[in-house]
């Protein structure tokens, strides 16, 4: 093992390749559009705040797990418990925030391109939506991993 937390880093990686990986297959053959009902505009007005506001919700559960976990572990040494356990699953978390981050950014690069040249066809291509769609779930995935190995941590 290379270091501590390298199964959760390791964890995060292959879940981002094998959601990527699924939802290429399924996307093959179809029509990427990006807003509903071929009306210019639509996803920026309903969508696009929506995506952008469940995403910083789990980041900042992300982010509070990571604070007061290291935070709560470091400041009682008394009971002789290292992060030494935790390390993987707090990668994980931190790979889930890593994931939302660019997420957030690559859609919002993605949809200003697409706004400002709707005729283009190359404005949202399958690889940048298998990869967006991909870093959302990707994050939302490790983020519920990450829990439940936290969970197991801390209970054995």
């Amino acid at each position: 093992m290379l270091f501590p937390g390298f199964p959760g880093v390791a964890t995060a990686v292959g879940l981002f390749a094998l959601i990527w990986l699924i939802i290429y297959l399924k996307s093959k053959g179809t029509l990427i559009v990006f807003d509903p009902g071929g009306k210019h505009g639509e996803f920026g007005k309903r969508l696009l705040p929506m995506y952008l506001d469940i995403t910083k919700f789990v980041l900042g559960l992300a982010a509070g797990s990571i604070v007061l976990l290291v935070g709560s572990l470091n400041l009682n040494q008394s009971n002789g418990r290292s992060l030494r356990p935790f390390a993987s699953p707090l990668f994980l978390v931190a790979m889930s925030i890593i994931y939302g981050v660019l997420f957030m950014i690559l859609l919002a690069l993605n949809y200003e391109y697409h706004l400002h040249h709707p005729n283009d066809p190359r404005s949202y291509t399958r690889f940048q939506y298998t990869r967006n769609q991909s870093l959302g779930f990707g994050a939302l995935v490790c983020f519920c991993i990450s829990y439940m190995w936290l969970i197991a941590a801390a209970t054995t």
